[in-house]
C-alpha cells in the first residue's frame, strides 16, 4: 500500500499545538503521526487522501495562536519499511528490558526481551512517553504478578507484552482506536510468543468494563486523558492503579486535579526530558 506523508509546519512550534492539529485531522483517515519540531508529519493511505478536506479541516485554526503550511510526499511501501529499519535502534529501559526490531542480533541480555515491528503504530520505547510507561511498569516489579491489566491506546502492544512477561493475569486486555495499531499489537504479541495472552479490541474508552482492572495503562495525550479520566476510574477495582502519560511536566497539576474528582489519588510521577508519567491509585470514597 502507498501512503501520503503530509508535513505540516507549525509556527511558532509547540507540541501542544501539534496535538491540537492531530485531534482535528485524525478523523480524515490518517493512521499515524510523528511530531518533529517544527513539523507534524501525518500518514494516510494514498486513496483516502484529499488535500481539499485537509485544508477545510485546518481552516478551523484560522484565529489560533499559531500558523501552518503543509507539503505532501508519496511514500511507497518498500520505502516506508526501510525508513523504520533505518531509524529503529535498540532501546534498553532501566537495564532490565531490551526493545529491539526482528533484525537486531547479538545484543546484551536483559531480564525482558521484546521484539517490536512497529509498522505504522506508536510505541517502540524511542519516544519518552513509551519509555516512561515501561519504566513505571518495571518499577512495580513483583507487584505486577496476577494483576488484571488494561493497555488503553495500546499502539504496538509493547506495554501489554511487557505486562505479560512481568506476570500479569492472562489475558492482558489491549484497546486502540486505530485498526492498524490493533493489527500491529496482535502481530507483535505473536512475535513475542504471547499471542494467546493478549486480548485486543478496536475502539475507545467506552469499551472499558466497570470495576474490572487492577492496573490501567493509558499513554495517549493530555486532552483525551482529561476527557476519559472518569471512565478510567470507573473501570478500576478498589485500590487499583492508573498510569498515564503523553503530556508534559507542566500538565501534571491539571491531570491530578481532574483525577482527584474521580477518587484517584496521586502517588508519584517520573520525568524524562520534560515528558511525564503519573501513577494514581483508586481510593475508596467516604
Amino acid at each position: 500500500m502507498e501512503y501520503i506523508e503530509v508535513c505540516i509546519e507549525i509556527v511558532p512550534f509547540k507540541e501542544d499545538y501539534a496535538e491540537q492539529v492531530i485531534a482535528e485531522i485524525e478523523e480524515l483517515g490518517f493512521e499515524s503521526f510523528s511530531i518533529e519540531d517544527p513539523y507534524l508529519k501525518a500518514y494516510i493511505p494514498k486513496e483516502q487522501f484529499s488535500a481539499a478536506n485537509l485544508k477545510t479541516m485546518l481552516s478551523t485554526f484560522t484565529f489560533s495562536e499559531f500558523k501552518f503550511s503543509f507539503t505532501t510526499d508519496l511514500i511507497r511501501e518498500q520505502n516506508w519499511n526501510a525508513l523504520w529499519e533505518s531509524d529503529f535502534e535498540p532501546v534498553v529501559v532501566d537495564g532490565k528490558c531490551t526493545v529491539k526490531a526482528p533484525y537486531h542480533k547479538n545484543l546484551p541480555h536483559t531480564k525482558y526481551q521484546i521484539i517490536i515491528d512497529p509498522k505504522m503504530a506508536f510505541g517502540t520505547a524511542h519516544h519518552n512517553t513509551t519509555y516512561l510507561m515501561m519504566e513505571a511498569l518495571i518499577e512495580e516489579g513483583s507487584n505486577m504478578k496476577g494483576l488484571q491489566v488494561m493497555d488503553m491506546g495500546c499502539g504496538t502492544g509493547i506495554l501489554s507484552i511487557l505486562s505479560v512477561k512481568m506476570g500479569a493475569k492472562i489475558p492482558v486486555h489491549a484497546i486502540d482506536i486505530d485498526h492498524i495499531a490493533v493489527k500491529s499489537a496482535k502481530e507483535n504479541a505473536n512475535r513475542n510468543r504471547v499471542g494467546d495472552k493478549v486480548f485486543t479490541l478496536c475502539g475507545d474508552a467506552s469499551l472499558l468494563q466497570a470495576g474490572k482492572y487492577d492496573l490501567l495503562l493509558a499513554n495517549i495525550n493530555r486532552n483525551i486523558l482529561l476527557e476519559d479520566m472518569v471512565t478510567y476510574s470507573r473501570s478500576l477495582r478498589p485500590e487499583g492503579k492508573l498510569f498515564v502519560s503523553g503530556f508534559y511536566m507542566e500538565d501534571i497539576q491539571m491531570l491530578v486535579c481532574e483525577a482527584e474528582k474521580h477518587s484517584l489519588k496521586y502517588v508519584t510521577h517520573l520525568e524524562k526530558e520534560n515528558w511525564a508519567v503519573i501513577k494514581f491509585k483508586k481510593v475508596l470514597e467516604d
